[in-house]
């Protein structure tokens, strides 16, 4: 039972200087990669993209949509129209 003990303690051991050597190579690889990035950046900064700014108004809203809202009232009234008519069982249609 003691060696049994040895080779849990031994197994720990090296379990924690895994996880130690593990999580030090990627804190270094991020600190690395981020001071590699920075002086990147200064010799290749990034263009800067300049936009016009558009004034939002009703109908350059309904044109970018696409569809008005009346026209969506009016499918949704004739989607609930259909599922009211076909949903219920009707006399006509008998099965036997």
């Amino acid at each position: 039972m003691e060696h049994l003990n040895q080779l849990f303690i031994e197994a720990g051991t090296l379990m924690l200087a895994g996880m130690v050597f593990v999580f030090a190579f990627l804190g270094l690889t991020i600190v690395f990669i981020n001071v590699v990035l920075k002086r990147l950046a200064i010799k290749f900064p990034d263009a800067v993209i300049q936009t016009r700014s558009t004034r939002s108004n009703q109908k350059t809203k309904q044109n970018v949509d696409g569809i008005s809202p009346n026209v969506v009232a009016a499918i949704t009234s004739a989607v609930t129209q259909y599922r009211k008519q076909h949903n219920n069982p009707s006399s006509t249609d008998k099965t036997k």
